[in-house]
């Protein structure tokens, strides 16, 4: 079943791109055509585009791995966070820090300083301290949390990003490329798609036009989530009859065994 619909790009807007003066030579293959000076975007090409990565970031979250959200410009800020913990997947939404996948050992150290902050709250290490002191670490966390709460969680390295708007978002996709990160974005008409390994042409401007990228996405993510739980409960039930049926074969063995013994013992008395 197709994810989305012609009419539903159409209705969302996804398919106004920005002004002809304005536009990347290389994305005249996902124009359509030009109208009163704005690009137009084929959606025929979107759809394509669009179930290409959502198949393909499906994968990648079904084998349990994570997907970065990444989305600093104003209208998407809101929409990005929302949908990214909606499936449980960490996301940056207010200040892309240069080294974030690059210097990655560096930025888990700042994400355990907000870890230890919180432990001091907890342990009453905080309370013994001076008002001073305690507002420059309130602070801190504050900053902090607005920087990096969204990849408080974020172990390792993520296993893919998906960005809306990558002419702004250059740094990331710049680093992800330097890491060998696969790329799934939003790209308008005066992006360079070639450095995007999953390209959906789109009106990354639009609210609506992003809301209905980020929610297919969404959905796909959730789809491979759950695709994920019902193997891990399939194996987990396979494993169990596997080992009911061992504990089964071991008992007739047993059975076996002993009632071979008591032949052989039955045998030797005979014999005497």
């Amino acid at each position: 079943m197709a994810r989305t619909t012609y009419q539903d790009l159409l209705d969302a807007g996804v398919h106004f791109g920005h002004l002809t003066r304005k536009w990347d030579p290389k994305m005249a293959k996902y124009i359509f055509m030009e109208r009163n000076g704005i690009h137009i975007i084929d959606l025929n090409k979107t759809l394509t585009k669009l179930e290409e990565a959502s198949s393909a970031i499906k994968q990648i979250v079904k084998s349990g791995r994570k997907v970065l959200f990444v989305a600093t410009k104003k209208q998407a800020k809101e929409i990005i966070a929302q949908q990214a913990r909606t499936v449980n997947m960490p996301y940056i939404t207010e200040r892309w820090l240069g080294g974030m996948l690059t210097n990655f050992a560096t930025v888990r150290k700042s994400i355990k300083k907000m870890s230890n902050i919180d432990k001091m709250q907890k342990d009453g290490t905080y309370d013994v301290l001076s008002k001073k002191e305690k507002l420059m670490i309130q602070r801190e966390r504050i900053k902090l949390e607005t920087l990096l709460g969204g990849i408080a969680d974020l172990n390792r390295l993520p296993a893919a990003l998906f960005i809306i708007d990558v002419k702004k978002e250059h740094i990331a996709v710049a680093e992800a490329i330097k890491l060998n990160i696969p790329t799934f974005a939003m790209v308008d008409t005066n992006s360079d798609p070639t450095n995007i390994d999953f390209p959906i042409p789109a009106n990354d401007d639009a609210t609506k036009s992003i809301s209905l990228i980020a929610e297919i996405i969404g959905k796909a993510i959730q789809e491979g989530l759950e695709e994920r739980k019902r193997d891990k409960e399939e194996d987990a039930e396979k494993e169990a009859a596997a080992a009911k049926a061992a504990v089964d074969n071991g008992g007739e063995a047993t059975e076996t065994t002993e009632a071979n013994a008591g032949k052989r013992t039955r045998k030797a008395k005979d014999v005497e």
